[in-house]
């Protein structure tokens, strides 16, 4: 979840999850705050709030001075961690619900997101966005993009791997395609496009086995990330409508939402759940790394991505979140792995990918 405007884009989201392409709002950003959601479409822009003008993808480093060379290896380092932290972050989901009740994970995993930016604006010297208006849609952003998402697959892992939760969170840009073709007039949909959404849910139906009436797959844990995954697309259209042009930085409306977010699941908490009578270790550092790393410095990570690569070479990560939390549930947690699973995923990538390609420009006569 992270605020973005590169010269012209609102839009709001929480991690890891792809948006959909769509046009862009104009915004006073300062020219200096960089910042995107994790894997926003070729050619959009990732989140919502004011962010600075993404630089375009250097490929070509010979010719370049010594330190944007030296910039240019770094931010391939930088990349691979952020998908790492991203495609692990549905295995510390899993960790975390060993020990707590998933509104409890989700509630952590804000929290300590929170505190995370809040660090970086205390260093930066950076204050919180102001007016009433601008914290009410903070509010109802926070709740598609963050405690409902964030519950939703807490709870969805009680039942499913966490590798199947990740590849049904990259649906989420399949969504978003469908609703942006519905909700946003100017993103009109083409033949392309049509078939990107149809090849990918092709792909979920291929990773359900829906050839064999859905046997071993628990439902009600799958609709659940799926429908977590459809929280997603819903939150960034809401957030393009209301706080395109909102002043401040992309770290300050990020903090802020997440802070909004913790006071709304610590009250969800307090009614639903118990407090934990012990804090067994392993569970618990789950839920502090999916906090500080996946959800606070990870996006100050993609922010310099975005600032630094542009924002089409940076949100390939995207596509590498799906394989990296397949493997590590595999690997780490034993979870077993049929071969319609990793076939169904990269049919579900390539539809996304599909729908989040535009037609080249064509050249005046």
């Amino acid at each position: 979840m992270s605020y973005e405007v590169d010269t012209s884009t609102v839009r709001a989201m929480s991690a890891p999850a792809a948006p959909p392409p769509t046009p862009t709002a104009p915004s006073p950003a300062p020219a200096t705050d960089p910042a995107t959601a994790p894997g926003a479409a070729p050619g959009a822009r990732p989140t919502a709030g004011p962010a600075a003008p993404a630089a375009g993808p250097a490929s070509h480093p010979a010719g370049l001075p010594s330190g944007r060379r030296a910039r240019l290896l770094d931010w391939r380092v930088r990349f691979a961690v952020l998908s790492v932290v991203w495609g692990f972050s549905f295995l510390l989901i899993k960790v975390g619900t060993e020990a707590y009740p998933p509104f409890q994970v989700a509630l952590g995993r804000v929290l300590f997101g929170a505190l995370a930016l809040l660090a970086v604006l205390l260093v930066r010297r950076e204050p919180l966005p102001r007016g009433l208006r601008t914290w009410g849609h903070l509010t109802v952003a926070a709740l598609l993009l963050n405690t409902l998402p964030f519950s939703l697959f807490a709870f969805a892992e009680l039942s499913i791997p966490s590798s199947l939760a990740g590849i049904c969170n990259a649906t989420s840009p399949l969504w978003g395609m469908a609703l942006s073709m519905v909700a946003l007039s100017e993103d009109r949909p083409t033949r392309r496009r049509f078939a990107g959404l149809g090849l990918g849910f092709l792909g979920v139906l291929t990773v359900l086995g829906a050839w064999q009436g859905f046997s071993g797959v628990d439902g009600k844990g799958t609709a659940l990330a799926l429908l977590a995954s459809f929280c997603y697309p819903i939150g960034w259209i809401y957030v393009r409508r209301t706080l395109a042009g909102t002043p401040g930085s992309p770290v300050a409306m990020t903090g802020a939402q997440l802070l909004v977010s913790t006071l709304q699941l610590t009250l969800t908490s307090a009614v639903f759940t118990s407090a934990p009578a012990s804090f067994p270790l392993w569970p618990t550092l789950a839920v502090i790394a999916l906090g500080a790393l996946g959800t606070g410095l990870a996006l100050q990570m993609q922010y310099g991505l975005v600032t630094e690569v542009g924002p089409t070479t940076a949100q390939m990560v995207t596509y590498f979140i799906p394989v990296i939390a397949t493997a590590a549930g595999v690997l780490v947690l034993g979870e077993q792995l049929h071969w319609n699973t990793p076939v169904g995923a990269l049919i579900v990538l390539a539809g996304a990918a599909l729908t989040q390609t535009r037609p080249a420009a064509r050249k005046p006569a």
